[in-house]
């Protein structure tokens, strides 16, 4: 074949085959499943304006993405757009090329690296004769393989009906009638209005369930209320999973993967005798993350709202480092948490081939710590930031006493700065400054006023 190929990935179950499989254990032969794998031909989009060199890695970062969802990748194509097409997208003429490709190599779907209408990606699913998948349903169709637990089950079913919901139109076109009118409401179209009916009151139940676990990730929040609170945030498949392990040994699921795992996980951190902290891993961004997928994962997301600190980690082998950390750092300010206090940790150092990357991250970035999560390079570096940080952030606190009660008294002078006093009769009212961590020791976070660290004060 003359055009180039690419071929990777595990399996997935779209369609079975049947295979002869020899029992070792009686010596005989049985027929079994085994998944299908999906042929799968990739288009990349360069949009006017935008630089080829980038959208050829958009198309590389695809071919990620369908391996990870087990296609086998028959062949790509990066398509560079002089304007997009309101019908098909990619142009009469460019489709039937792409069209002619499809058939060539017997592709089962064709992923394109956009989110076409869903008009345009029926249009295209009929002219190429062949299912067509956009990068949100590719995405989402991860998720629903990484899915383990309830919560995430619920998330991901959740932003799926979201996404399938204006994509009905067309699906039971075959029972409509031509012509319009009173009296000749078809039957596809009423078709159409149940499953719809019947969505929505499925979106309805699930949203339901997650306000149920919301109010229990609060309740599970609260407790920790007397404790520093930090929490990873990066790009997927940057090794923050990896690096949860080995600063607190939460054994979590780790694996050279895009979204190896969705759910939130908070583990006590050890970073010097006598500090309580906890660190909390959550799901990995990505380019153009589905909004539907950002909303069903709000409570795995509020492990990032309500952290004092957020540890951004970044993938410093990757060629899209730079991207990858403007695409987070997005993500972050669509969440509001802009003005939180963030650590910047460029992972994977042994991996990294390009000299010039380090003196870049030195210049333009000489906050940021280097580490190496698989090593433990630039471990104690980080821990030392992250005391650092707790010994930075402030609370200021108004804590009413009885003249009498000297200890709590001299804990407040000792631990923390008084800033102004007032008595009234036996009661003495303290105005005081001190650190979250104190605070919880001695009980009295609730007592906080907004704090100015959680929010951009590095006093």
């Amino acid at each position: 074949m003359s055009r180039n190929q690419k071929k990777s990935g595990p399996t997935r179950s779209i369609g079975y085959d049947r295979l002869k499989i020899e029992d070792a254990s009686q010596g005989t032969a049985e027929n079994a499943l085994v998944p299908k794998r999906e042929r799968a031909f990739l288009i990349g989009i360069c949009k006017p304006g935008e630089d080829l060199s980038a959208a050829q890695d958009h198309l590389d970062e695809l071919a990620m993405l369908a391996e990870t969802a087990g296609a086998d990748i028959v062949d790509r194509e990066l398509v560079k757009l002089r304007q997009i097409d309101p019908a098909l997208y990619l142009g009469k003429g460019k489709t039937a090329e792409i069209a002619s490709y499809v058939a060539e190599f017997n592709a089962d779907l064709v992923v394109i690296d956009e989110d076409p209408a869903p008009a345009q990606t029926r249009n295209l699913e009929r002219e190429l004769k062949t299912r067509v998948v956009d990068r949100s349903g590719l995405i989402l169709d991860i998720f629903a393989r990484r899915a383990q637990t309830r919560e995430a089950k619920t998330q991901v079913e959740l932003a799926q009906l979201k996404y399938m919901l204006p994509r009905l139109s067309g699906a039971w076109t075959h029972l409509e009638r031509q012509r319009g009118g009173i009296g000749m409401r078809g039957p596809g179209e009423t078709q159409i209005e149940t499953d719809r009916r019947l969505i929505r009151t499925r979106i309805r139940k699930l949203e339901e369930e997650l306000s149920d676990i919301e109010r229990q990730h609060r309740t599970q929040r609260a407790k920790r209320q007397e404790v520093f609170r930090f929490s990873l945030a990066g790009y997927t498949n940057v090794g923050k999973s990896t690096l949860m392990n080995v600063l607190t040994s939460a054994g979590v699921y780790e694996e050279n993967l895009l979204f190896a795992t969705l759910d939130s996980t908070t583990r006590m951190l050890p970073i010097g005798q006598g500090i309580r902290a906890v660190l909390s891993d959550t799901v990995g961004f990505i380019r153009k993350l589905p909004p539907g997928l950002v909303a069903s994962f709000r409570s795995t997301l509020d492990e990032i709202r309500e952290a004092d600190c957020i540890v951004h980690v970044v993938d410093i082998a990757s060629v899209t480092y730079l991207e990858q950390m403007e695409t987070v750092q997005k993500i972050l300010t669509e969440m509001g948490l802009s003005e939180v206090p963030v650590i910047e940790v460029f992972n994977k150092m042994d991996a990294l081939d390009d000299p010039s990357v380090l003196r870049w991250v030195k210049e333009h970035k000489p906050e940021a710590v280097l580490v190496s999560a698989k090593s433990g390079e630039g471990l104690e570096s980080l821990r030392e930031r992250m005391r650092m940080i707790m010994e930075a952030g402030k609370l200021t606190l108004e804590v009413e006493l009885d003249a009498a009660n000297g200890k709590l008294w001299q804990e407040l002078y000792k631990l923390g700065e008084v800033l102004a006093t007032e008595t009234i009769g036996d009661k003495v009212t303290l105005q005081v400054r001190l650190s979250r961590v104190d605070a919880g020791r001695l009980g009295l976070v609730d007592r906080a006023k907004p704090d100015p660290w959680r929010r951009g004060g590095n006093d």
